[in-house]
């Protein structure tokens, strides 16, 4: 148990400096900033399989699926690479929601900061369920390979483009509780209107937001519990990723159109991930073949994308 505090301590201080500190005034992120924080977060998160391999190998943290210290290290980088593939779609949908309440770029950090807050609480709750499903119902395996199976399948055959945020269920129910106003008043999430309070476009966004993480979470989270279920590992590699997120949108939102082929590469990961679930009572894949497997799905999209001319008459709409 203190090792699982001292790294929720380590989250909230990290939290803590990234807006109490180094975004404590709003402003636009431009792609230089972005990008420098998308490197740190990155670091960040690969030298921890620093401290995976010394926790495993002093015994310092408990060992319930009895990994070694380099296969624990293998498991936290594939599930961290797992985690941070599948968010690139979030990026996606982000971007659509903001355009559609029309959320200032000014903004925009602030409302990801409380989103991904929330989702850390959400991504625990999950990953603990799903852990103690795994544990104790060793046939749910093959569930959740034929869900994300399923869900590679929707993925190839889906249009992002249709996504419209503002018919959603989750903004239909959002009226209902709260009165909604189109006007943004600086950073705040609610104000008085006529003497009632409502609810800003910003307040909207989050929830959004909030609710569609976990939705993509169905899809994140049995990928990860394919690779282990020893908790630390599936709990750190998945937060490491979504504090990544924020800066990974402001730096990836702008080239959007150039990711055409980023969706197959998701496509073939999820698929890979649900086939290895069925099978994992059978087959033992090897640690370095499930990360071959995404390193290289996730480059030849992106590299595909860059190289590949896209439709001109798509890429007017």
């Amino acid at each position: 148990m203190l090792v699982w505090g001292a790294f929720i301590g380590l989250i909230i201080i990290f939290l803590a400096l990234d807006l109490g500190v180094f975004h404590k005034n709003d402003h636009v992120i431009k792609s230089k900033e972005a990008g420098i924080w998308t490197a740190i977060w990155v670091i960040v998160a690969f030298s921890f399989s620093g401290v995976i391999y010394w926790l495993f190998n002093t015994g310092t943290i408990a060992n319930p699926t009895g990994l070694t210290p380099n296969s624990a290290v293998l498991k936290y980088i594939t599930g961290y690479l797992i985690e941070l593939s599948l968010s690139i779609d979030n990026v996606f949908v982000i971007a659509v929601i903001f355009a559609s309440f029309k959320i200032p770029a000014l903004y925009q950090h602030r409302v990801l900061f409380w989103g991904i807050l929330g989702a850390i609480v959400f991504r625990a709750l999950m990953i603990v369920f799903g852990v103690a499903l795994i544990t104790k119902f060793e046939w749910i395996i093959y569930v959740f390979g034929v869900f994300l199976l399923y869900t590679a399948f929707k993925m190839l055959r889906s249009d992002d483009s249709k996504f419209d945020p503002k018919s959603s269920f989750i903004f239909k129910q959002i009226k209902k509780i709260y009165p909604i106003t189109s006007k943004i008043d600086g950073h705040k999430f609610f104000i008085k209107r006529m003497g009632i309070k409502a609810a800003t476009p910003l307040f909207v966004a989050l929830v959004i937001i909030e609710l569609t993480d976990v939705l993509f979470a169905l899809d994140s989270i049995p990928a990860i519990l394919a690779i282990t279920a020893d908790p630390f590992i599936v709990f750190s590699s998945n937060i490491f990723a979504i504090l990544g997120l924020r800066s990974m949108y402001f730096l990836i939102s702008r080239m959007l159109e150039k990711f055409r082929y980023i969706n197959y590469s998701l496509v073939i990961i999820l698929a890979f991930v649900g086939l290895k679930m069925l099978f994992s009572h059978y087959i033992d894949i090897p640690e370095w073949v499930s990360l071959s497997v995404i390193s290289v799905s996730l480059i030849g999209g992106i590299v595909a994308s860059l190289l590949i001319p896209g439709n001109k008459d798509q890429e007017k709409v």
